[in-house]
C-alpha cells in the first residue's frame, strides 16, 4: 500500500492520518475545514484541495466522519473514482448506513470495509487503536495491513456492517459500566470509604472493569484517566451519547431488550444538556454526585 486518501481530519482523523504518514504511506488528507488540513500537513500528511484531489491516484480511501449521512455523502461523491480501490470507513455509524455504504462501493467496483475504532484520541495518537471490521474476507485482508499502521488490534467481526455492530455493542457496555463505576465511588464517598481503598479492592475483585482500572472516573487512581486533567477528553460525553443512541436504535429495530442502555442514554443526555457534552464521558460522576 503506497498511497492513501484520508477524509476527515478531526480529533481522531488527524492523528490516524499522521500515523499512516509516519509508516511511510503517502497520505493525502482532506477536510471541509482548511485549518484541519493545514494542521495535518504539519504531521506529514499531504494537503488535498478537494475530495477528488485526495482520492486521485490513491489505492485506498479512509473516511473518519461524524454520521452515517456524512459517510454516505462522501462515498457517493468519490464513487466515480472508486473502481478498483479499497474504501474503509472508520466512523461510528448505524448498521444500515454502513450496509448502504458497502452497496455504494460494490456498485462502483470497489472493495469496502466498515472499521470503527476503540481507543479514543490517546489511542489514535499512539497508534494503538482497536479496529472492529465488517466486510468480505478479501476486503478485510487488504485493509488489515493498512489499519495495522494505526492500531494494535485489527479484528474481523463478520460480514458487512458487523464492525459497526461490534462497536455499538462495545460502547453500550462501556457507557453502562462507567455509570456503575461512578455510582460506586459516589456511594463510597457517602459511606466514608476512600477512593484508594475502593479502587484497590475492586480492581482485584469482581467489580473490576476497564472503566475502573484503565479510565477511573476519580483522579489519582490510574495515569491515563481524564479525571486527572479536569475531565478533558478523551472520549467526549457527546460521542458517548451518540453511540448509546445508536445502540438504542439498533435494539429497537432488532427487538432486543436494553433497559440499562436506555437508562444510560438518559443520564448522558442530561449530562450533555447541562453543558458537559465536550467533557470526557467519565465526567458523568459529577451528575451522579448531583454537581
Amino acid at each position: 500500500m503506497a498511497r492513501a486518501a484520508f477524509i476527515g481530519l478531526g480529533n481522531m482523523g488527524r492523528p490516524m492520518a499522521a500515523a499512516l504518514a509516519r509508516a511511510g504511506v503517502e497520505t493525502r488528507g482532506f477536510d471541509l475545514k482548511a485549518s484541519l488540513i493545514e494542521a495535518a500537513a504539519g504531521d506529514g500528511v499531504i494537503a488535498a484541495s478537494s475530495l477528488r484531489d485526495a482520492i486521485d491516484g490513491a489505492d485506498a480511501a479512509i473516511t473518519m466522519l461524524q454520521s452515517g449521512d456524512q459517510t454516505l455523502a462522501v462515498w457517493r461523491e468519490i464513487a466515480p473514482q472508486a473502481r478498483g480501490k479499497l474504501l474503509i470507513d472508520c466512523s461510528t455509524i448505524d448498521v444500515e448506513s454502513a450496509r448502504a455504504a458497502h452497496r455504494l462501493a460494490q456498485k462502483s467496483g470497489a472493495l469496502s470495509v466498515d472499521a470503527p475504532v476503540s481507543g479514543g484520541v490517546a489511542g489514535a495518537k499512539a497508534a494503538t487503536l482497536t479496529f472492529m471490521c465488517g466486510g468480505e474476507e478479501e476486503a478485510f485482508s487488504m485493509a488489515k495491513p493498512i489499519l495495522e499502521h494505526m492500531g494494535a488490534h485489527v479484528l474481523h467481526c463478520g460480514g458487512v456492517g458487523m464492525g459497526q455492530a461490534a462497536k455499538i455493542c462495545n460502547n453500550l457496555m462501556l457507557g453502562i459500566t462507567m455509570i456503575a463505576t461512578a455510582e460506586a465511588f459516589v456511594l463510597a464517598e457517602k459511606l466514608g470509604l476512600s477512593h484508594r481503598a475502593l479502587f484497590e479492592a475492586a480492581s482485584i475483585s469482581s467489580g473490576q472493569s476497564w472503566s475502573l482500572t484503565t479510565y477511573c472516573p476519580v483522579p489519582e487512581m490510574v495515569p491515563a484517566s481524564p479525571a486527572n486533567n479536569d475531565y478533558k477528553p478523551g472520549f467526549m460525553t457527546a460521542l458517548m451519547l451518540k453511540d448509546l443512541r445508536l445502540a438504542q436504535e439498533a435494539a429497537a429495530q432488532s427487538g432486543a431488550a436494553s433497559p440499562l442502555g436506555a437508562a444510560a442514554t438518559q443520564l448522558y443526555a442530561i449530562q450533555q444538556a447541562a453543558g458537559q457534552g465536550g467533557a470526557d464521558f467519565s465526567s458523568i460522576i459529577k451528575l451522579i454526585r448531583g454537581e
